[in-house]
């Protein structure tokens, strides 16, 4: 199996909902691990009563929570920067008459690092999938072994996946100010195109969305990708 991917625009699939813990990471960084040492109760049969007040148990490091204010209030800046000159920090006329977005290339390892591979030998299956970069470095090839042995649990059914997953959404950092996540903004788009020359094999392209209730956690949104196989690249896209 091999699937050679390149990915160019993007969809308007995404969810607004954020769930934000401003402080946490300041507070994390000058109490370690204050919460549980000032919450747990447990004492082994026996032992005597700690009589060591529950506050010097706190590990505060001054010096640390200014210098996490510091690298804070420098990543607020620059999104309240670039929030006044535009989304994404670009004019609203060249936001406004942008018609295509690259989201993913693969031209380097730093780009394939933007992804996670995995297939159902985590949970006891026997396939195999590797992502590497491609010829010339234009593009990444998805290979393996895709085995369909069901493995003998008594329980399983059905067995036999590869995939390859983006990891959460990064713009400029790895998260945005007082670690709160960040999404991607596709809201300007209608459609996904993808670039690829697949063996032959349907594909299960699947977009998923941070919901806000846990019983949506799994929701996805589906679409079937079937290659034509061959030396030929094709061009498929997802409407909105």
């Amino acid at each position: 199996m091999a699937l050679a991917v390149t990915l160019l625009n993007s969809t308007r699939l995404h969810s607004r909902c954020c769930r934000h813990k401003v402080l946490h990471p300041l507070l994390g960084t000058a109490c370690v691990d204050s919460v549980s040492k000032c919450a747990s109760s447990y004492r082994r049969p026996g032992s005597q009563p700690e009589v060591t007040p529950s506050w010097r148990n706190i590990d505060f490091s001054f010096k640390k929570g200014i210098n996490a204010l510091k690298t804070q209030l420098g990543l607020l800046k620059k999104e309240t920067r670039d929030h006044l000159v535009g989304p994404d920090g670009h004019s609203f006329s060249h936001y406004m008459l942008e018609q295509t977005k690259v989201m993913w290339e693969f031209r380097t390892q730093e780009d394939l690092n933007k992804w996670v591979i995995s297939s159902d030998v985590e949970i006891g299956g026997k396939s195999e999938v590797y992502l590497k970069l491609g010829r010339n470095n234009q593009g990444a090839m998805l290979y393996g072994i895709l085995n369909t042995e069901v493995p003998r649990d008594g329980e399983t059914k059905y067995s036999g996946y590869c995939s390859m997953r983006a990891k959460p959404a990064v713009v400029s950092t790895a998260s945005g100010s007082f670690a709160r996540k960040k999404y991607y903004d596709w809201s300007n788009f209608n459609c996904l195109y993808l670039r690829v020359r697949g063996d032959g094999r349907a594909w299960m392209v699947n977009i998923y969305t941070d919901p806000y209730f846990s019983h949506q956690k799994d929701d996805l949104y589906n679409y079937f990708m079937f290659t034509r196989g061959g030396p030929y690249w094709e061009e498929i896209k997802v409407n909105e």
